[in-house]
C-alpha cells in the first residue's frame, strides 16, 4: 500500500477493534513488511494511541482496552449509522438525550463528505422513527442545519409562523437549541429587530446557513433553558393544570422530565402542574402515571378525563362469544 496516511487510517482501524492482531496477520492485511508494521505502530504511539505489543514468533498488537484515545476512526457505514442514530434520539426517542444528540450530531456533520450526507439525508426519507407522545414531528434535516449555524457561529435565515400574525422571513444570530416537553425552541438575536427572540422549530423552515460569522452575546440570564422557561411562562395557555397524585414527587419527576413542574405535598403525594392549550396531554400523563389523584384545575380536566375514561372501558370490554377461545 503505497499511500501511508491511507495505510496508517487502516491500521487504526483495525486496531480499534480490540482484538488482539498477529503481526504477521496484521502485516499481510496491509500489505506491508513486518519491518513497516513496526513503524506505522510507533508513528500511532507517538499520536498518542497507545498499542501494546508482544514480542516473539507469536507477537503482536493490540489498542489498550479502556484507556482514553483520541477521536475514533469510523468507515463509512459506522458514520451513516451513528449520524442517523443521532437524529433518531434528538426526535426524542430517548428522553432525556435530545439535546446533547443535537449537538453531537452537528458536530459529525461538519465531519462528513457530501457523499455520506447525501446517503444520510435518503436514509432518513425513507424512514419514521416511533416516537412516545404527540409532539410536532421535525425535519431532522433543519434541526441539524441549526445545530451547525449555532455551534460554527454563523447567522442563519428562515421562514416563520408565529403563534398570531403573518408568516415571514428572520435573519438572526442562533445561540442555543433548548428541548422543552414535547418542543424544540431556538433561542436567536433577531437581527432585524435588533433583540433575542425564541422560535419554535416545527414552525421553522427552510433554514439556510448565510455564510457570515458573529461574535456570540450573552443570553440574558446566562442560562438558556431558564430564558426558554421565563419566556414561554409570559405566553398565555388555554388551560392552567393543578392535580395531586398520589406518588413520592421524585417518581413523578422521572416520568414527566420538563414536561411539568413537581412539588411535594407529602412523603406519598406531589402536586403537578403544567399549562397546556390542550387537556388531552394531562389526561395521557396521569394515565401512565397510574395512581390514584385529584383534579384541582381546570373543571374542563374533570370532562376529559371521564370521556378518555370511558372511552377506555370501552374498548377494553369483552364481547366475544361465550365458549369463544380466549387465544
Amino acid at each position: 500500500m503505497a499511500n501511508t496516511s491511507a495505510r496508517m487510517l487502516r491500521l487504526l482501524s483495525l486496531l480499534q477493534t480490540h482484538r488482539y492482531w498477529p503481526g504477521s496477520e496484521l502485516a499481510e492485511r496491509l500489505e506491508v513488511s513486518p519491518r513497516t508494521l513496526r513503524r506505522d505502530v510507533d508513528r500511532l504511539r507517538d499520536l498518542g494511541y497507545p498499542v501494546d505489543a508482544a514480542r516473539g514468533v507469536a507477537g503482536g498488537y493490540q489498542l489498550q482496552a479502556g484507556a482514553a484515545v483520541p477521536p475514533l476512526l469510523l468507515d463509512d457505514e459506522e458514520a451513516v449509522a451513528i449520524a442517523v442514530g443521532l437524529r433518531t434520539a434528538a426526535a426524542g426517542a430517548v428522553a432525556g438525550f435530545e439535546e446533547t444528540s443535537v449537538r453531537a450530531l452537528a458536530k459529525v456533520i461538519q465531519l462528513l463528505p457530501p457523499r455520506l450526507r447525501r446517503r444520510i439525508d435518503a436514509l432518513q426519507a425513507v424512514t419514521a422513527p416511533g416516537v412516545l407522545g404527540s409532539g410536532p414531528v421535525l425535519d431532522p434535516a433543519a434541526l441539524t442545519t441549526i445545530a451547525m449555524a449555532c455551534r460554527g457561529e454563523e447567522r442563519l435565515r428562515f421562514d416563520y409562523a408565529p403563534r398570531e400574525g403573518e408568516s415571514g422571513g428572520r435573519h438572526v444570530e442562533p445561540h442555543r437549541l433548548v428541548a422543552l416537553g414535547r418542543r424544540w425552541y431556538l433561542i436567536a438575536w433577531d437581527v432585524d429587530r435588533a433583540d433575542w427572540r425564541s422560535f419554535r422549530v416545527d414552525r421553522l423552515t427552510e433554514p439556510v446557513l448565510t455564510g457570515t460569522r458573529f461574535r456570540p452575546r450573552d443570553i440574558p440570564g446566562g442560562d438558556p433553558v431558564a430564558f426558554m422557561r421565563q419566556r414561554l411562562a409570559a405566553v398565555p395557555s388555554r388551560h392552567d393544570v393543578s392535580v395531586v397524585v398520589a406518588l413520592p414527587a421524585a417518581a413523578v419527576r422521572q416520568q414527566v422530565g420538563h414536561w411539568a413542574a413537581v412539588d411535594a405535598v407529602t412523603d406519598d403525594t406531589c402536586r403537578m402542574r403544567m399549562s397546556v392549550d390542550d387537556l388531552g396531554w394531562p389526561v395521557m400523563i396521569l394515565g401512565v402515571l397510574g395512581a390514584p389523584f385529584t383534579i384541582e384545575s381546570p373543571p374542563e380536566l374533570h370532562q376529559r378525563a371521564r370521556q378518555a375514561a370511558d372511552t377506555l372501558l370501552e374498548g377494553a370490554a369483552d364481547r366475544r362469544p361465550r365458549g369463544a377461545d380466549p387465544h
